[in-house]
Parts: structure tokens; C-alpha cells; sequence
């Protein structure tokens, strides 16, 4: 059985010059309806492209930004991290000379006969101890290569 877009061909000449026209008609409307797919293809991708740089930049913005933030937060925590060694220290400091006040006041008791008030080393004093300093996490690495 014969389908229906194919035409059988007949000894006269014209039904072939009449097939070669059909097949000449369909090969040019597939070849423009294939060159409109390909334009429509090309515009998608260059619109998909042009998103993705606009993304890009984005990125690179929102990076910079959050590079500043970095640098800012860590120059912040180096500056508290600062201040606190120097609490930490003063701590110890007066914490020895109020030890050393109390053993006067110990040997001026013993020695006088008096009985004299020698305050108490508060209890958060006592235990207190200098914890190693923490080391900061410098933050020079480049990140707009990520």
C-alpha cells in the first residue's frame, strides 16, 4: 500500500517533474522551518548567556562586599582580642598585688596582735586563668576566584 504523501510514478515524464517539485517544495520548507529553529536556538542561548554574565556580576559584588565585611570583622575581633590580653593581664597583675596586700596585712596581724579585716581573693580571681591567646584567621585569600 502506497501512503498518501508519496507519489507513484507513471511512465509519462511530467508525474517525475511533478514528484521532483513536491520533494523540491518540502526539502525548502524544512530547510527555512530548520533555519528558524536555529535562530530561535541562538537567541535562547545568547539571552541564557547574557543571564549568566549578569549573574556573574552579581556575584562578584555581592563577593567584594562580603570581602570588606571580612576584613572589617576580623580587624574588629583582632582589636577586642587585643584589648581583652590586656584585661586578662591587668587581672593577673592586681590579682597578685592584692595577694601580696593580704600576706602584709597576714604578717602585720601576727606581729601587732590585732585582729585586721584581709579581704578575700574573689573566687572568679582565684580559677581564673590566662588562656592561650587566640590566633585570628587572617582572610588574605582572594575570593573572587571562588
Amino acid at each position: 500500500m502506497a501512503s498518501p504523501n508519496k507519489r507513484t510514478i507513471s511512465d509519462s515524464g511530467s508525474d517525475v517533474g511533478h514528484v521532483n517539485v513536491g520533494m523540491d517544495e518540502r526539502k525548502r520548507k524544512r530547510m527555512e522551518s530548520n533555519r528558524i529553529s536555529a535562530q530561535r536556538s541562538r537567541l535562547r542561548k545568547q539571552k541564557q548567556v547574557e543571564e549568566l554574565l549578569g549573574q556573574v556580576t552579581q556575584l562578584q559584588k555581592a563577593n567584594r562586599e562580603l570581602t570588606v565585611s571580612i576584613n572589617v570583622t576580623i580587624q574588629n575581633y583582632t582589636e577586642v582580642e587585643s584589648r581583652n590580653n590586656v584585661l586578662r593581664a591587668q587581672v593577673i597583675e592586681l590579682t597578685d598585688h592584692l595577694r601580696s596586700l593580704n600576706s602584709v596585712l597576714e604578717i602585720a596581724e601576727e606581729v601587732s596582735g590585732l585582729a585586721l579585716y584581709i579581704p578575700e581573693i574573689p573566687e572568679p580571681l582565684m580559677k581564673w586563668q590566662v588562656p592561650v591567646p587566640v590566633q585570628p584567621i587572617l582572610a588574605n585569600v582572594d575570593l573572587s576566584q571562588y
